[in-house]
């Protein structure tokens, strides 16, 4: 089982990153520059499933899609024109190796895989209900629920089948299945997570983001809409709408931190996004100071923007070490105090003497900005004031995004001053949620109907959460996990 790194503890988890391919000549080799692409949404576990016409081909592996595919022999025997693939960083269900998607099953119909980013909001209810009818479960993932009551609807083809598993679940999901001679990419009813879909050469392509377009040289054709289904096939790209229309909720958090800054999403690129919450925050937070320095890479854009709109010079006043691994020795207190360092180091020449503006795009425990202001006042600086580009983290996701439980974080226990003082800086700001729907184009967050999932904000949760309301089902997952283990 791979192990979090000991010193990366204290920023939101990505969620999962999916591709699917269909037509295409060497369709693993895509599938894989694809997932490279996508490497930042899940970095525990990776895997591809093709199909030849005849038959299916699978290989899943724990840890980076480099270490997954680095040999020719791999990608060779995945053979085929169409292909599914997923990075992972688990949200229910434990690292190991019976959990790594995509999940693959041989239903009445054939055989179906699938991958999945998001989470499933009432997933162990249904799970629950599915054993006692009979169900064998061989993983601890919320994603085999859909493979299930596909197996035990008993009517109607493919698409039918996981129309009717869809009607029942309840969350925040977009899904890529491979299927006897097609790919199928799904969103949710709120399009809470990114899928967009790409022209590669005579076939086609689906990815959580554009940035993987762009690696295997596909044309951006659009997002796939929320509550759409698309069917991928000899016959080209089939779409289906079965769900009744619904308000958009797609994750902001996409913009703040988790999508690629090359990425376009829902038409705005991320980069640009960044940059203009960054500008917001200047507008809402100014403070005199002498240099702004982004907490890299994540806080780069957003620092980029405050420093236009504050007017004082951007410097790269802390330069990150690319190359720590996952593990790298044990970390008893002491190493672990050090260990920020191996991460991050000050760049003293631009910070000694400076009153320093830190620019990061949240606070999660706050431990990590914790160390990170002693080493900018250990460098020199004179000052250090904290801007943060998201509102503060005061709720739990429950739509794909591992986020500690709401205890553990900083923001629901404390208020700005006292977070300051927890961390040590001379003054701490966020954006405002106003301010960060203004820098998104809109003129304040609608109470009555949002137009972005903020609920990590907010508390104001999209759909029901039966697993959480009904009895702590991911705590109940995360048994199931253990026992697996």
């Amino acid at each position: 089982m791979l192990t979090t790194h000991p010193f990366d503890d204290d920023h939101l988890k990505e969620e999962c990153g999916i591709v699917g391919i269909y037509g295409v000549d060497e369709v693993a080799a895509h599938a894989v520059l694809g997932l490279h692409a996508l490497q930042h949404r899940g970095q525990e576990a990776a895997g591809i499933v093709t199909f030849d016409g005849q038959r299916f081909h699978a290989h899943r592996d724990l840890g980076h899609v480099a270490d997954s595919f680095n040999k020719q022999s791999v990608v060779e025997q995945l053979r085929g024109h169409a292909a599914i693939g997923h990075v992972r960083y688990s949200t229910t269900g434990d690292t190991i190796l019976r959990n790594v998607q995509p999940l693959f099953a041989d239903l009445a119909f054939g055989g179906f895989a699938v991958g999945h980013n998001g989470n499933l909001t009432n997933a162990y209810a249904v799970r629950r209900e599915l054993v006692k009818r009979g169900s064998l479960f061989q993983s601890t993932t919320d994603t085999e629920v859909i493979q299930h009551l596909m197996a035990t609807h008993l009517r109607g083809n493919v698409v039918d089948r996981l129309i009717h598993a869809l009607h029942q679940v309840e969350g925040a999901y977009s899904l890529v299945a491979l299927a006897n001679d097609m790919v199928i990419g799904v969103r949710d009813p709120l399009g809470v997570r990114p899928l967009v879909l790409g022209k590669l050469g005579s076939g086609w392509i689906l990815a959580s983001e554009t940035c993987a377009l762009d690696i295997v040289g596909a044309d951006f054709v659009r997002d796939v809409e929320a509550g759409e289904i698309v069917v991928l096939d000899r016959n080209g790209v089939t779409s289906i709408k079965p769900f009744s229309q619904m308000p958009k909720r797609f994750c902001v958090f996409e913009y703040i931190y988790f999508a690629r800054p090359d990425s376009v999403m829902e038409g705005t690129s991320i980069y640009d996004a960044r940059k203009g919450i960054g500008a917001e925050l200047a507008r809402e937070s100014p403070v005199d100071a002498d240099v702004v320095v982004p907490v890299p890479d994540s806080g780069v854009p957003a620092a980029l923007g405050y420093a236009e709109g504050s007017g004082i010079p951007f410097e790269l006043g802390i330069i990150r070490n690319h190359y720590v691994g996952r593990t790298f020795i044990e970390p008893t207190d002491h190493i672990r105090h050090l260990g920020v360092k191996l991460k991050h180091n000050a760049n003293r020449a631009k910070v000694q003497g400076k009153r320093v503006i830190l620019v990061d795009d949240s606070i999660v425990r706050g431990t990590t900005s914790k160390k990170i202001v002693e080493m900018i006042r250990a460098a020199g600086a004179t000052e250090v004031h904290m801007r943060i580009s998201s509102p503060p983290t005061s709720y739990s996701c429950f739509y794909g995004i591992d986020t500690p439980e709401r205890s553990k974080l900083l923001a629901a226990r404390m208020d700005a001053k006292e977070m300051a003082e927890f961390i040590g800086c001379d003054s701490l700001a966020f954006i405002s949620i106003d301010g960060l729907y203004r820098a998104m184009g809109h003129k304040s967050r609608d109470a009555k109907s949002p137009q972005y999932c903020d609920a990590c904000f907010t508390g104001d949760y999209p759909t029901e959460l039966t697993d959480q309301t009904g009895g702590d089902g991911t705590h109940q997952l995360s048994l199931l996990a253990e026992r697996a283990s």
